[in-house]
């Protein structure tokens, strides 16, 4: 969507349509599904006490995201036209730093989800599952302000609050996995989709929830069937494990590739044209992961481990916790 379809491709057969229809596809999936998984992984750290879980699992958090805002801002500077949400002034900046995050906005989100979920941990998970839940209704219905990545903020917690206090119940759906129960459960989520694209119904109250409640059912699934298939499952998690490099460094990398490659691609002849066009973006996100895992190992061998974790010293503080370096490993 930032790349592809901004792509002046120029075709008369609908490859871009079916792209574009399968990204759209994953939209109500892939935060939801991520902030399950990173409540899941965070159920055991809220029991901790303060002193050795607000280090890793908050300020930690905070920290990159900050780092990390400062050199989006400068490098997306030189890429005017691309599209994501940037800051232009201070102000801006200023507003993505507290209130409006930037597109890192899961390590944001990350470290507040975190924060509210220990301070609330003595309240009833109904009370709050209800609570996140209607948030998460009231902003998807666009019944309040959600400018830049606010609506994903307000929208996201009840997934993570689901992960943290029902992760007993989404490791038996997991453990349950089945071919016959990954076909009917996509063809839960495939009904719901296509009534909801009838019907119109994508904004009234409640239904983002429930199509991103059947997504991330049927996205476990699939990640359950993929890791049973080790040819494919084992690769998967080697990129997994390294999520965070992968996460902070890509839009930059996306950016500059687009400038470099979208001018060339106008310009090739049609048949060119269109022979790329199939297969590009898997191609082009392959090409982003790899270059992203380059610069990561080239810059841990220059020694600048603070960009991806605290430095040194605030790490060996008393009762700072070890942790790896996944932002959805937060275990």
């Amino acid at each position: 969507m930032k790349d592809y379809l901004q792509t002046d491709w120029r075709l008369d057969v609908p490859v871009l349509g079916v792209w574009g229809t399968f990204g759209e596809l994953l939209i109500p999936m892939r935060m939801p599904l991520f902030f399950t998984i990173s409540g899941m992984l965070a159920a055991t750290a809220v029991q901790r006490p303060w002193r050795t879980v607000a280090r890793p699992r908050a300020i930690r958090f905070l920290y990159l995201y900050g780092v990390w805002l400062t050199i989006h801002t400068l490098l997306l500077a030189l890429t005017p036209n691309f599209t994501t949400d940037r800051a232009s002034d201070f102000g801006d900046l200023l507003a993505q730093l507290t209130v409006t995050p930037s597109n890192l906005w899961y390590l944001h989100a990350l470290a507040l989800y975190f924060v509210l979920a220990k301070t609330l941990r003595r309240v009833h998970p109904a009370v709050l599952l209800v609570a996140a839940g209607s948030l998460s209704a009231i902003a998807a219905a666009g019944l309040i302000d959600t400018p830049g990545n606010r609506g994903g903020l307000y929208q996201n917690l009840v997934f993570f609050l689901a992960g943290l206090h029902l992760h007993r119940y989404v490791r038996r759906w997991a453990d349950a996995i089945t071919a016959r129960r990954l076909l009917l459960t996509a063809g839960v989520y495939a009904a719901v989709l296509a009534a909801v694209a009838v019907t119109g119904a994508a904004e009234l109250f409640g239904v983002a929830l429930l199509v991103s409640g059947c997504a991330v059912l049927f996205g476990i699934a699939v990640a359950v069937r993929l890791a049973r298939w080790p040819a494919v499952g084992e690769p998967l998690a080697v990129v997994g494990r390294q999520t965070l490099p992968i996460y902070v460094i890509h839009m930059p990398v996306l950016a500059l590739l687009h400038r470099l490659v979208a001018e060339p691609i106008a310009n090739l002849d049609g048949p060119s044209r269109l022979a790329l066009a199939f297969g590009y973006p898997f191609s082009f996100t392959v090409a982003v992961l790899v270059i992203s895992l380059g610069l990561h190992r080239l810059l841990l061998m220059v020694r600048a481990t603070w960009l991806f974790d605290l430095p040194g010293r605030l790490r060996r503080l008393p009762g700072a916790a070890r942790h790896r370096s996944a932002p959805t490993t937060t275990d």
